[in-house]
Formats: structure tokens, sequence, C-alpha cells
């Protein structure tokens, strides 16, 4: 997962507040469900001490965003009272995770959330389309609607069609010329990393092959949904889903790859102390974050120099002036440095549960 996104983050100021949970819409009460939960994060929070400004500011949020379709988790982070990060997940946690720290929690999100926050879903006919931009839970849609007309043939007083043909295909080619230059600007002007395509085959297969090369390689064509009334959202729901998984899978199947072939060669580190040594050098192309569990690091009071324990950092010239949760200050780190993040799955098991792909060898000059 590139961690631009997270980048917000690194200049904030704590303490940060982290709410991951269940924010599916997939039942008659789905509604009253969110209310019953958001209810349950208030009491959390309240108990925590934490202030009523960021209490309300994280409800707003989450009620101001447009519902999922189908199942979904949710992803809140404040800093003071100001939500830096609100994004929805392919899947939801199995239960509510809250945490009120020095610094935000990301692990949630680099394993259950999308590879890319803002995408196009591109509704397609002979006509025109229907487009949603969807970023960070937000939607804004737009219609285009072709001048070229008619698209298709027309009857006789008789019953019998007339009409020539090219003269209708000449039509629906300038009308998804015109669908396929907007997809196009909207791609531009908002960084989308996937476009959806749904509609019948011929519309579909028509549109990606008006695209410029740079925005067909982001084109996924869907089996469900389509621009007719009464459209079922949830098969659409369901593919975007599987989309974003088999993406986010393939991310870690790459690293695990990178990581194994770097093993051995200076290209590749595992455990605490080496990770650490690698952040710490902005070496680290990327970190291959495990089970942490409960394990700290310490840091000088910027974060600048870092190292698994308090006599390390003092042999480095440091002064360990904090003490952090592992599993919050290496992520962040890593965005500091650019660095992707991948979550783990059985085919990457570092030592300590921390491991990280480099982009030059440790004892390079480079």
């Amino acid at each position: 997962m590139h961690s631009d996104r997270f980048r917000p983050l690194v200049d904030a100021k704590g303490p940060f507040v982290s709410i991951y949970f269940d924010d599916s819409h997939d039942t008659a009460d789905a509604a009253a469900q969110l209310d019953a939960r958001l209810r349950d994060i208030r009491k959390q929070l309240e108990e925590q001490a934490i202030d009523g400004a960021v209490i309300e500011a994280i409800d707003g949020a989450v009620r101001a965003a447009h519902p999922p379709v189908g199942r979904s988790g949710r992803a809140v982070i404040t800093a003071g009272d100001t939500v830096v990060l609100d994004e929805h997940l392919i899947r939801p946690p199995m239960a509510t995770i809250l945490r009120v720290s020095e610094l935000p929690y990301l692990v949630p999100i680099v394993e259950h959330g999308m590879l890319h926050t803002t995408y196009l879903r591109v509704a397609v006919d002979h006509t025109g389309a229907d487009i949603s931009v969807h970023r960070a839970g937000r939607v804004r849609t737009e219609n285009v609607d072709g001048d070229g007309y008619p698209v298709h043939k027309a009857k006789s007083a008789e019953g019998h069609e007339y009409g020539k043909q090219h003269v209708i295909e000449a039509n629906i080619r300038k009308n998804v010329r015109e669908v396929a230059d907007r997809v196009t600007q909207l791609v531009d002007e908002t960084g989308a990393g996937l476009v959806f395509i749904e509609g019948e085959v011929d519309a579909r297969t028509g549109l990606v092959s008006e695209l410029p090369e740079r925005v067909a390689d982001k084109a996924v064509q869907l089996q469900g949904g389509g621009r007719a009334a009464g459209t079922d959202s949830s098969e659409v729901h369901h593919e975007i889903g599987q989309a974003f998984l088999k993406r986010r899978l393939a991310a870690i199947d790459d690293a695990a790859q990178r990581y194994a072939a770097g093993r051995g060669t200076g290209l590749a580190v595992e455990g605490l102390a080496d990770v650490t040594a690698a952040l710490r050098d902005g070496a680290v192309d990327t970190l291959i974050i495990g089970d942490l569990g409960d394990v700290t690091v310490v840091a000088d009071a910027d974060l600048a120099m870092i190292a698994a324990d308090a006599d390390a950092l003092s042999d480095l010239g440091g002064a360990p002036e904090r003490t952090l949760r592992a599993d919050e200050a290496l992520p962040l780190l890593a965005v500091a440095t650019d660095a992707a993040l991948v979550r783990t799955d059985e085919r990457l098991t570092p030592a300590d549960g921390i491991g990280a792909v480099l982009r030059y060898a440790e004892n390079s000059s480079a």
C-alpha cells in the first residue's frame, strides 16, 4: 500500500484517536446498528476522558459520509479535534478497535483498506454514462449525455426498421468518445487509481478502447450493474471489493517475492533491531508488518532517531525520550520516508513480526 495517503498524519500533532469498526449496510436496520456502534464508541471515548469536540468531530464525519453498500468497515483517525483520515475498508474488523495514543495506529488500514482511496464508477451505454467519483467515503456523481442520435434503428409506420447502420454506429462512437474524454479528465484531476466500468459488454469494451492507455490500464470491467434503473448495487459492490482484494493480495505476493529474493543479499532485513536501523537510514522500500503485539521501541523527541531499545539509541548518540508502541511508530516512520506498507500473511513470517524490503543493500554506498 502506497504511503502518500498517510502523509498528513506525519506532520499532525497528537494525541491521536484511531478507530476501526463495522460500518456495514447490508440489513434493513443498518442505520440503527450504526447509531448503536457510534453510541458505544462515544461511551468508550468518554471513559478515556476524550474532549467532547473530538467525539463530535468523529460522529459528524461518519454520519456525513455516503453510506457503503453491503459489508464494509470504517477507519477514522483524529489529531486533536481534527479528522485527519476517514476511509471505508474492504472488510470490517472482527470487533471495534479504538486507540488513544501519542501516534496514529495504521495497521488495520494496511490489512483491510483499499489500495486506492479514490476511484471512479462508470455506468455506460450507447447514449452516455453515469459517473461517480468515490473519494474517502464521499461520492460525487454526474452524467454524460452524448450528442449522437439516433443510436437505435427506427421503425416506419408499417413496423419495418429503417435507417443506415453506419450512421447509428458513428453516433454510438461519438457518444462513447465523449464519455472517454470526461473519464480521462476526471482521472487526471482526481488521481483515481481504478476505473470500474459497468454496462452491456459492447458498451464497456467500446469505452475501454477509446480511453488513453494510461487510463485504460486502470479500467476494471464489471459483470454486474449498468445504467438501467433498478440495477442491483450489492452485486457491483461485491465485485469492486473483490477487485480491491485481488490487488491487495497481488501487492503482498510481490512483497513476498522481493523479500525472499532479497534475504542474504542485503536487500531484505527482519527483526526489530535491523528494521529500525533501516528505517533510520531511509533505506526501506516496503515495510512488512506482522504481529508485533505490545512490543515497544524508543525514540528521541522528534522521532528522527529510533531504536529497538534504550541502549541501542544511546549508542547512536540519541536520548531515549519516548517509549512508543512498535506497531504505531514503525509504520509512521515508514510513511515519513515514503516506504510502502504491507501486512503479512502466511507467506511472510519475519522475525519479531517485522521485516522490510530495502531500496539498496545496507553495505552499499548508494
